[in-house]
């Protein structure tokens, strides 16, 4: 056990801790800490953004597929994870900031009523479960590796969920973003460096490269058959669009200035993301080169292993001290921000039906009690899934958002003649045709991607329930909220 390592690492989180606590005091109603008041500059828009993907998966999940099946197994991440963002950006970010709302939740009930928005903003709550587990389960790794075992991975998921809840109950998505704007340089910079030593340690970036080219990694396409690439597109768009409505993508774009800034910030972060994805993806390569077959057996079994195991075992202190204060950056910047989300869609869109007479004082009280009950659910499923791969959990997590939300929301933005019922025929038709293809329910799925086809269905469903005779009133229910007007 590294006494001086524990020492830094403690430092920085008690510094995350002072800055959400400072944050905090400049919190005075939903709208600051829903959104920072929808006040931030372009830089930190960029590096919020930046932070909503690059998360323990972009560390230690990613690299491992990497090397085990080159660039086309990381298809659906960092690939499609990123060009969410470049598309919120291009075809989403300027329409949503215009009709200045709180959460995704509430384009649902303004644009085909509260039955939408409520099951839309379940699909979208329940989708943060895997993906906030991922961090959980990342954090619990990395206080028992730091301890040598001393703690347990249970014991540092409480650990590290604890050191995330405070900051985030107390400044909110204020507190989030001056966050991630430090541990984004954090991490850029302490991954930089990394990835400069461990390319000497290999014998230079050269040989590094050679080993990938060898091993074919930097095939992307898979071969030209149907089924092949049917899966691969299916996998594509799991992230790419199925992670467009989701709340933390939102908060992160309404928090811009004006509606300028949060296309820029969402394209510019999204670009940032996939490149330097590739930095641990050669690290890992690196680490390959030096450790051998043992890596590649860590890669296989125990990947979330595999970088922590390279960097106490090949470098110094100092290098020590810099991964862990990056790997910390990314999953800290991705968990703090998605457990606020679901917090602030839950009391948003569905608590405020059953109390709408809240005033904003009552509802950031519930935001910050939802956060925490939140977290204890979340953790509790974290320590249940343990031993379940973070990328597993992570791309899993984005199928009933593809399936049940993508389309309402789609088509509600581009297309005038989409109705309730038309959404509800979608929401249905989508979601009931992916359970189809469970493996529980049918072999379907081996013959074809079930969310490509709860998608197709879904699309099928608006299409027809919006052009049929409307057996089922349309609606466009009041969205009230306390956000200030920008243009």
């Amino acid at each position: 056990m590294n006494l001086t390592l524990i020492v830094f690492v403690v430092v920085y989180l008690l510094g995350t801790l002072a800055i959400g606590v400072w944050a905090g005091r400049r919190i005075k109603g939903t709208a600051d800490f829903a959104v920072a008041g929808r006040s931030l500059p372009l830089i930190m828009v960029v590096t919020t953004t930046f932070a909503t993907w690059f998360g323990a998966e972009t560390v230690m999940g990613i690299p491992a597929k990497f090397v085990q099946g080159g660039l086309g197994a990381i298809v659906e991440d960092p690939f499609g994870a990123g060009m969410c963002l470049v598309l919120v950006g291009l075809f989403f970010a300027a329409k949503l900031y215009q009709k200045n709302l709180l959460t995704i939740g509430d384009f649902y009930r303004q644009r085909f009523g509260r039955g939408v928005e409520i099951f839309c903003s379940l699909a979208i709550i329940l989708s943060y479960l895997g993906w906030v587990a991922a961090q959980i389960t990342a954090l619990g790794l990395v206080f028992s590796v730091l301890t040598n075992g001393a703690m347990s991975p249970a014991a540092g998921m409480i650990v590290g969920t604890l050191a995330v809840l405070v900051y985030v109950v107390i400044g909110g998505f204020m507190a989030v973003a001056w966050t991630d704007f430090i541990q984004m340089i954090v991490l850029v910079l302490g991954l930089s460096a990394i990835a400069w030593f461990a390319a000497d340690l290999a014998g230079g970036a050269g040989v590094v490269l050679d080993l990938a080219t060898q091993k074919e990694l930097w095939n992307f396409l898979p071969p030209p058959k149907l089924h092949d690439m049917l899966f691969f597109f299916a996998a594509a768009i799991t992230m790419m669009i199925g992670s467009i409505p989701q709340q933390d993508v939102f908060q992160r774009v309404m928090s811009a200035k004006d509606a300028r800034t949060a296309q820029r910030g969402a394209v510019i972060g999204g670009v940032s993301y996939i490149l330097f994805a590739f930095v641990p993806m050669f690290i890992v390569l690196a680490a390959v080169t030096v450790m051998g077959g043992r890596a590649m057996e860590l890669a296989e079994n125990d990947y979330q292993r595999l970088l922590p195991a390279f960097i106490m075992g090949h470098m110094p202190l100092a290098m020590q001290i810099l991964f862990f204060g990056a790997l910390l950056s990314a999953i800290k910047s991705t968990s703090s921000a998605t457990l606020l989300a679901p917090s602030t869609s839950f009391v948003e869109n569905i608590l405020k039906q059953i109390r709408p007479g809240m005033n904003d004082q009552q509802q950031l009280r519930a935001m910050r009690i939802t956060i925490v009950v939140f977290s204890v659910f979340v953790l509790l499923y974290a320590i249940a899934m343990q031993g379940t791969p973070i990328y597993e959990l992570v791309s899993a997590a984005y199928q009933v958002t593809l399936v049940g939300a993508f389309v309402p929301l789609v088509m509600g933005l581009y297309w005038q003649r989409a109705t309730t019922q038309g959404a509800i025929f979608s929401i249905f038709a989508g979601v009931f045709t992916w359970m189809l293809f469970f493996p529980q329910v049918s072999t379907w799925g081996e013959a074809f991607p079930g969310q490509l086809a709860g998608l197709l269905a879904a699309f099928a469903g608006m299409l027809f329930g919006s052009l049929a005779p409307q057996w089922l009133a349309d609606r466009h229910d009041h969205v009230s909220h306390h956000l200030r007007p920008h243009p």
